[in-house]
């Protein structure tokens, strides 16, 4: 980590970061709704990974909204890209330690609540991790969190209803549930659908967690929203690929984007 944020660091001495913002599968266009400042592919970091899989860009982006500036990952990584939890956390760590204190997260999911619809937007309340591991397994590191980081609160109270009351004012109804992680890369079996329902699931994917786990240790605020791109409920369930779930993601991101964009600009 020390040669990414070394380069990083340099890259983006000039700039004062205090939110950051993970942009997931089919939301990347939300970088062009920001000033740009700054933009650098993943793979011009010294020891940093690549993104893999279609829909994530690959790139950091330094972006002004309203008065302030942060740092956009434009493209996430996942457990099923084969990549290690310390990896998976590397971009949120380094936020950390460039000194970004807010973190907003997006990503496309599959409803689990049977009042749910595609297209649906959800903000997340809290989450139920399925991965078989956790990023902070392993030495800790006291300079961004303590051994044992608290999670009782690990989306901010204030953010979701900072996201509700700017939702209604644009007159955009939205959701509130829990968000279940799994490994991936295989959406999930009737059978699966059905567990992760009895366990106080509403929706599921495969990101988000190990990157708020990660961000909550380092004493970021968090503020998690998914789009419902795939239903897994009884009645409901259809064949489902990748290239639908980007299509209604770049959909319905537009609409997220602007309440994010919102949300950013009138937060301190």
């Amino acid at each position: 980590m020390k040669a990414s944020f070394d380069f990083l660091r340099k890259r983006f001495v000039d700039y004062k970061l205090d939110f950051g913002l993970v942009l997931g599968s089919g939301l990347g266009k939300l970088t062009e709704q920001t000033k740009v400042i700054d933009r650098i592919a993943y793979a011009e970091i010294p020891e940093f990974p690549v993104s893999t899989v279609i829909g994530h860009k690959g790139e950091f982006v330094v972006s002004q909204i309203g008065s302030r500036k942060g740092l956009i990952q434009n493209g996430r990584f996942h457990y099923y890209e084969g990549l290690e939890m310390t990896q998976l956390a590397l971009p949120i760590r380094l936020m950390a330690k460039l000194g970004v204190n807010q973190l907003y997260l997006t990503n496309a999911t599959g409803g689990v609540n049977e009042e749910y619809q595609i297209g649906d937007i959800m903000i997340i309340t809290d989450h139920i991790n399925l991965l078989p591991t956790n990023p902070l397994i392993g030495p800790n590191d006291d300079e961004l969190g303590p051994r044992f980081p608290d999670m009782s609160m690990a989306y901010s109270p204030r953010l979701i209803k900072k996201a509700l009351s700017i939702a209604e004012s644009m007159n955009v109804s939205v959701q509130t549930g829990v968000y279940s992680c799994v490994t991936g890369p295989c959406f999930e079996t009737p059978a699966e659908y059905k567990y992760l329902r009895l366990i106080g699931a509403d929706a599921v994917g495969m990101s988000i967690v190990p990157e708020v786990i990660a961000a909550r240790h380092a004493g970021m605020e968090c503020f998690g929203a998914s789009v419902i791109t795939d239903l897994g409920t009884p009645g409901q369930i259809e064949e489902v690929s990748h290239e639908n779930v980007l299509e209604v993601a770049a959909k319905t991101g537009k609409i997220l984007g602007k309440i994010l964009l919102k949300m950013i600009e009138t937060n301190s």
